[in-house]
């Protein structure tokens, strides 16, 4: 298949216009998103091509624009809510988590809810503690979501184009940083099943699992630990739920140790979920306790050297890599 290189925000573009040319259900609000294009640009064009009945500014009403998407889906169209920073999101949880994640099961499996949030979160551009949290882990909590973070520009669109055409309500996390980057993208068709990890480097003397924004600092971690004579092997689960835990266990079985990388603050994170996975299932295979490199339990700083140092960098990662095979030698204590 041929493949050329865009944008990640074409890439989601691409997705979008494409689905709404599949089935006129589609559509998408959100504030500034038909006019302006939105903020990152992801929706440039899509007015002048569906009008505005399907391509539609918002009032800043984030806990209305969720509830009219959530009301939408249950009674049979695909709606697609764009919210500007997951922040804001949390004005409209009491329709995500007991609504939309809900329906299903309350009509005795009858009731459909195809709804997309799409939204950005993430540290990066000193915009402070209220528009820079990393909340994957609130909605990877909740029963009935679907949560995806996709950290390339063919993951982005692939995701996408899936997520447009499932019946449960999915939570699609992007990352400020990622909009600019470029990747390969299939030509034609192009559509990424939930569930399935991608392997973003082979490797064997230890597993390094990120996603979002991490993949990037993960992947640069991995080169200079291979300089040094390590081999990491770097998984991007793609999706945290449904979380493939078989391509997870599989690689940390080969390579005995894992790292796992989250943007998001450490306590309560996805990332100790997952590592509970690896030590209850592969306890006795491991070389070396789980290691996690997350952010630290502190708001987001404005100051940007402070919040440099709030996240995880390339460092953090190839030190924990060390660290995990032993690789530093050990500082006896003083007698």
């Amino acid at each position: 298949m041929a493949m050329r290189e865009i944008m990640y925000r074409d890439a989601l573009r691409e997705a979008i216009d494409e689905e709404m040319s599949r089935n006129s259900d589609v559509f998408i609000i959100g504030e500034g998103i038909a006019e302006r294009g939105g903020s990152y640009k992801v929706t440039e064009g899509l007015l002048a091509k569906y009008g505005p009945k399907r391509v539609r500014d918002t009032p800043i009403a984030e806990a209305g624009m969720i509830g009219v998407g959530v009301g939408a889906a249950i009674a049979g169209a695909r709606p697609i809510v764009e919210i500007l920073y997951v922040d804001f999101a949390m004005l409209g949880m009491d329709m995500i988590v007991n609504q939309a994640a809900k329906f299903r099961l309350m009509t005795g499996g009858n009731g459909r809810v195809p709804f997309i949030m799409r939204t950005q979160g993430g540290a990066g551009g000193g915009v402070a503690a209220q528009h820079s949290q990393s909340l994957e882990a609130l909605f990877y909590h909740v029963p009935g979501l679907r949560v995806v973070m996709p950290s390339t520009p063919s993951d982005a669109k692939g995701l996408l184009k899936y997520a447009l055409r499932q019946e449960d309500p999915v939570i699609f996390l992007e990352h400020k940083h990622l909009y600019m980057t470029k990747g390969l993208v299939p030509d034609g068709e192009h559509i990424i099943e939930f569930g399935k990890a991608d392997i973003k480097r082979p490797g064997k003397d230890v597993t390094l699992i990120a996603w979002s924004n991490m993949i990037p600092t993960t992947l640069a971690a991995a080169e200079e630990l291979a300089a040094q004579g390590i081999d990491a092997e770097v998984i991007d689960p793609r999706t945290l739920v449904p979380l493939d835990r078989k391509a997870i266990l599989e690689s940390v079985a080969k390579t005995k140790r894992a790292v796992i990388v989250q943007e998001a603050n450490r306590r309560g994170g996805v990332a100790s979920d997952i590592a509970s996975i690896i030590q209850e299932e592969l306890f006795y295979d491991l070389d070396a306790p789980v290691t996690i490199v997350a952010g630290l339990d502190i708001p987001i700083p404005f100051n940007l050297t402070l919040e440099k140092a709030s996240v995880p960098q390339k460092q953090d990662v190839v030190a924990a890599a060390r660290r995990v095979l032993h690789a530093d030698p050990i500082e006896l204590a003083a007698e």
